[in-house]
């Protein structure tokens, strides 16, 4: 006889993030899709807030280890965390343990949602191994931004690029793909100038690339990204890479312009 035993399904909490909360709820729509897609049980906490990255990288401790605590309780049942963000993910995998030093138990459930957080192209191909669908190549060209959290706290950089592959997307690499678009959260208002610079330089390495969209995985650097390109007249619209890796998610406008 078959074993017809049916495989549990992951149960995921989805951590949708501030920016895509606010800004941008097509991105959190778009990850559940794709999470679905993958087999997955997709559920949002209702009780999450920030993952409190402001606070923490502004020494703010306290209110950093506040939010922390809300985030175990939130999470704690899961299988895995996910979030379209590598910063997000990143603070949670790699710095929310740290907030607990002085509280073995609080550190230990810390620790716990650190190993089972990701962010969500690393969680679709290194954990489940996941295809999406191949259709019809997507219209036009695309290139990738590496957002920094993501490429250097998550080892993030293959991932995104495998998926779109895997759908058909034409991807044309910028020089400098791994360099900072100068967001950096707080950085771009302690130090406006330096940070305009910055993106400045990634919107020309953008042009340079002569691709129709940039895509990242982290919206803050989209944001800023998709600012500069309109305000130096470059038409090359942004977009999350889950609005492209689903059906119908490059129905929504770009990212920084209104239908």
């Amino acid at each position: 006889m078959p074993d017809t035993t049916e495989v549990p399904r992951p149960r995921v909490g989805l951590f949708v993030t501030c920016l895509v909360d606010l800004y941008r709820p097509s991105i959190g729509f778009a990850t559940i899709r794709l999470l679905e897609q993958a087999g997955c049980q997709v559920e949002v906490p209702r009780a999450q807030t920030c993952c409190g990255q402001p606070a923490y990288n502004s020494g703010d401790r306290a209110t950093a280890r506040d939010l922390a605590a809300g985030i175990l309780d939130a999470f704690g049942g899961y299988d895995y965390v996910v979030a379209p963000s590598g910063s997000c993910a990143g603070m949670l995998k790699a710095h929310l343990p740290h907030l607990f030093e002085d509280d073995p138990n609080l550190r230990a459930r810390a620790d716990r949602l650190a190993e089972r957080t990701f962010e969500l192209t690393s969680f679709l191909v290194d954990v489940l191994g996941f295809v999406p669908p191949r259709g019809a190549p997507r219209p036009g060209t695309y290139t990738y931004h590496d957002a920094c959290s993501g490429l250097r706290e998550l080892g993030v950089k293959a991932q995104p690029r495998r998926l779109l592959a895997d759908i058909g997307a034409t991807v044309v690499e910028m020089a400098e793909p791994e360099i900072c678009c100068g967001f950096g959260g707080t950085f771009c208002v302690k130090y406006p100038e330096i940070s305009g610079r910055m993106v400045s330089d990634k919107t020309r390495d953008i042009g340079a690339a002569q691709a129709d969209t940039v895509l990242a995985g982290d919206l803050g650097c989209l944001l800023n990204i998709s600012g500069r390109l309109l305000r130096e007249g470059v038409r090359v619209d942004a977009r999350h890479i889950a609005e492209v890796l689903v059906e119908g998610g490059t129905d929504v406008p770009p990212i920084g312009q209104v239908a």
